[in-house]
C-alpha cells in the first residue's frame, strides 16, 4: 500500500525523550525534507552517512548548535519518504530553537503522534502488526516484553498471518474454480474438496493460535498478582518487601488499606504487577466495605491471587467468592518469626511460609512467583497473540471458516462468500486492505516523534 507524498506536508518532531539530555534527535520527513539541510546545514551530507555541521537559523543565519546530520533519500528511509535527522546537544533551549526554526520553513509543520510510523505504513514500509510491535518495543519495560515486541516489529506475526492468507487464497481459488466448472461435476467436486481440506487445516491452526490463555496479551500488559487475605496479616508489608520500597502505608491497626495499591516488578525479565488490597472481613464500616468490594473485584480479574494469612491462623480459609479461583491461588503464611516455642505448625504442602519482618522465605516466594509467571506467559518459539484487536478479528475469521465447513457444499457461491469474509478479517489485522477505521487506534499510541 503506497501513498503519494507530493501533496503532503513535511513533518518534524523531537524523536528522543524530552528534557535535558546529552543528545537530542530531531526527525524530519516529507517531500521537502532536504530543504532543511540545504538552508540550515549547508552542504548536505552523503546519503546515510553522518556529517558534522553547524545548525543555522534559516532567516538570520545565527548558529543554533553544532551537531550530526543524516540524510535518507526516499524510498530508502523509515517512512519511505525523503527524511533527515539532526543530532543536537540535548538542552531544552537548543531543541526549542531548532524546532522553532524548522517551523519557519515553507510546507513544514510539527508531526502528530504516530505520524512517522503511519507514513511508513502507508508507504509499505510496515504493516499494522509490525507498527504495533514497534509501539510495544518503545513501551517495553522487561526483557521478555522486549523480545516479544522485537519479534513482532521484525515481522513474526506478519509472516504467520501472511502464510494463512496465502492458504486462504489457494482455498478460495479452488472454490471459485468449482463454480467455473459446474458443468463438469467431477472437476467441480474435486476442486471444492481440495479447497475444503485447506480450510480444515487453516481453521485448526487459527484455533490453536487462539487457545493460548492470552499469553502474549498478558506478557504485553503485565502478569497481575493480587495480595488478598484477612486484615493485618502483612499484605502491605509484603508489597513493600517485594517492591523494595515503601509503596504502601503499614500500620498495626486492622483495616487501614482502603484502596488498591499497585507496584510493577521485573521477575526474571517478566513483567509482574502486584496489587495490595483491603483486608477481607465482616464489617459495617461503609468505606472499608467499599475497599473489600474492590479487593474482591480485583482478585477475580487477577492472573494469580496470593492468599496471605499469619502464623496464628495458617489455615487457608478462602472466602466463598474466591473458592472458584483456587486453581490460580497461591497460599502464603506470614509472621513465622512469631511462631510459638513449640515450633512451626504443620502447613499444607502447597503453602509457602515467610516472615516479612526477618526476610525468611521471601526469596522462595519470589522464585515461585517467577516460575508461575514463566509457565503462563514466557515467550515461546511460536509468535503469540499480543493485541485484543487481533484476537477479535481471528475469532471472526474462525467463525466464518466454521460457517464454510458446516455449510451446504452445493451452495458454492455462499461458501465462496464465507472465505471472502475470512480474507477481510485477516486483511484487517495486517492492513492488506482498506483499514482506515483502525489506523487512528493503532498509531494514536505512539509518541510525537515516532
Amino acid at each position: 500500500m503506497t501513498q503519494k507524498t507530493s501533496e503532503q506536508a513535511t513533518i518534524f518532531a523531537l524523536s528522543s525523550a524530552p528534557g535535558r539530555a546529552g543528545v537530542a534527535v530531531v526527525r524530519i520527513s516529507g517531500p521537502n525534507a532536504g530543504m532543511a539541510l540545504n538552508v540550515m546545514t549547508p552542504k548536505r551530507p552523503k546519503p546515510r552517512a553522518a556529517g558534522g555541521r553547524k545548525i543555522l537559523h534559516p532567516t538570520t543565519g545565527e548558529v543554533l548548535d553544532r551537531g550530526i546530520v543524516l540524510w535518507f533519500p526516499g524510498p530508502r528511509s523509515f517512512t519511505g519518504e525523503d527524511a533527515a535527522e539532526l543530532h543536537l546537544h540535548g538542552s531544552i533551549a537548543v531543541v526549542r530553537a531548532v524546532l522553532s526554526a524548522l517551523a519557519l520553513l515553507p510546507g513544514y509543520r510539527p508531526a502528530e503522534p504516530g505520524e512517522f510510523a503511519r507514513r511508513a505504513f502507508l508507504n509499505g514500509k510496515l504493516d499494522l502488526t509490525q507498527a504495533e510491535g514497534l509501539a510495544d518495543l518503545i513501551d517495553a519495560e522487561t526483557e521478555a516484553q522486549r523480545r516479544q515486541a522485537l519479534a513482532q516489529a521484525q515481522g513474526a506475526l506478519s509472516a504467520l498471518y501472511g502464510s494463512w492468507r496465502q492458504t486462504l487464497i489457494e482455498a478460495a481459488a479452488l472454490v471459485e474454480a468449482s463454480i467455473d466448472f459446474t458443468d463438469e461435476a467431477d472437476v467441480a467436486s474435486d476442486a471444492f474438496a481440495q479447497g475444503r481440506t485447506l480450510v480444515v487445516e487453516l481453521a485448526r491452526q487459527i484455533r490453536r493460535h487462539l487457545e493460548d490463555n492470552h499469553r502474549g496479551e498478558i506478557l504485553r500488559s503485565g502478569f497481575r498478582v493480587v495480595l488478598a487475605g484477612p486484615p493485618n496479616v502483612g499484605k502491605s508489608s509484603l508489597l513493600n518487601a517485594l517492591a523494595r520500597r515503601d509503596a504502601a502505608i503499614v500500620s498495626e491497626e486492622a483495616g487501614t488499606t482502603r484502596d488498591v495499591i499497585e507496584v510493577r516488578l521485573d521477575l526474571g525479565g517478566l513483567p509482574v504487577i502486584v496489587s495490595d488490597t483491603a483486608g477481607i472481613r465482616e464489617t459495617t464500616a461503609s468505606v472499608e466495605m467499599e475497599g473489600i468490594r474492590r479487593s474482591m473485584a480485583r482478585a477475580e480479574e487477577a492472573d494469580l491471587v496470593i492468599w496471605l494469612t499469619d502464623i496464628h491462623a495458617p489455615e487457608p480459609a478462602l472466602p466463598k467468592a474466591l473458592r472458584a479461583m483456587a486453581d490460580r491461588t497461591l497460599l502464603v503464611v506470614n509472621k513465622t518469626d512469631l511462631a510459638p516455642d513449640a515450633g512451626q505448625p504443620v502447613l499444607p504442602d502447597d503453602m509457602i511460609a515467610i516472615s516479612v519482618h526477618t526476610g525468611a522465605g521471601l526469596d522462595l516466594l519470589s522464585k515461585r512467583l517467577e516460575q508461575i509467571a514463566a509457565e503462563r506467559i514466557a515467550p515461546r518459539e511460536a509468535p503469540a497473540l499480543t493485541q485484543e484487536r487481533h484476537r477479535r478479528l481471528l475469532e471472526q475469521a474462525l467463525e466464518d471458516l466454521s460457517s464454510f465447513l458446516s455449510g451446504d457444499p452445493n451452495q458454492t457461491e455462499l461458501r465462496a462468500e464465507d472465505l471472502r469474509r475470512v480474507a477481510m478479517a485477516l486483511g484487517k489485522i495486517t492492513g492488506r486492505i482498506d483499514v482506515e477505521e483502525v489506523l487512528d487506534h493503532v498509531f494514536g499510541r505512539f509518541c510525537i516523534g515516532k
